[in-house]
């Protein structure tokens, strides 16, 4: 989670547990809340947006940095870090983080890792993260791997991600061929997987539905849910680039 040199990282083995604690009582509370390299999922920008009152594109104009990673055919979103002394979150108040709720995954999973698997058939792995200046690790309680997730509520954000897998991984294959970033197609998908208050017009107010099948029921839910347009999102990039996935073009 922080970009901090030492990091010691090991998988943990099934039915192993694991000793953890962040609380105001541990002298290195927040420390990690300071120059933190913070990769968000799109779900983590949707949520964090919607809790801050803000449009999809004012957040992601607002509280992220763009960088190519480990894939150089799409760009990761980082959260951006403030400017004040020591680089801290800009969510960070005297008393933690002011949107704990809706926090981004990597901070919600912290100590864990998940190792990301792109055969769904296999079983979730995680890994232990320790970073030098946590003191986390000297406290608290013993916890499994399925203790913390519901104790940190992230059934919901898992499932979400492990659906943004699939993109993911079709977007490592270069669908873009030789236009790179500037083809119409990255924007697409880019607008589908991201910026979900642009998204909403194109599926509901072009010709979007007439062209592409998709289940009444399933366009009442995502008239109603962000969630659910989200979702619809991550279909329509499968199915115009990689054409796969449960949706289908309509016979002209």
């Amino acid at each position: 989670m922080e970009a901090e040199t030492g990091q010691d990282r090991r998988l943990i083995l099934p039915g192993e547990t694991f000793r953890f604690g962040c609380h105001p009582g541990v002298p290195c509370f927040n420390r990690c809340c300071h120059a933190a390299d913070m990769y968000l999922y799109p779900y983590d920008i949707l949520r964090m947006a919607r809790r801050l009152g803000m449009t999809t594109e004012a957040f992601l104009n607002t509280h992220t940095d763009a960088a190519f990673r480990d894939n150089p055919c799409f760009p990761s979103l980082m959260l951006r870090m403030s400017d004040k002394e020591g680089r801290p979150c800009p969510f960070l108040a005297q008393a933690g983080c002011s949107l704990y709720e809706d926090r981004p995954f990597s901070c919600r999973c912290y100590p864990l890792e998940p190792a990301v698997s792109r055969n769904p058939a296999r079983a979730s792995l995680w890994f232990l993260v320790q970073h030098p200046h946590c003191q986390g690790h000297e406290t608290g309680r013993d916890w499994t791997v399925e203790e913390w997730i519901q104790s940190q509520d992230m059934a919901e954000r898992l499932a979400m991600n492990r659906e943004w897998v699939a993109v993911d991984s079709l977007l490592r294959g270069n669908p873009w061929g030789g236009r790179g970033t500037a083809s119409p197609a990255f924007r697409m998908a880019w607008t589908a997987c991201f910026n979900l208050d642009q998204f909403r017009p194109f599926v509901f107010g072009s010709s979007f539905l007439t062209r592409v099948k998709v289940p009444e029921e399933r366009i009442a839910r995502a008239r109603e849910s962000d969630t659910e347009l989200l979702l619809l999102g991550y279909d329509w990039v499968l199915f115009f680039l990689g054409n796969t996935g449960p949706l289908a073009g309509r016979e002209a």
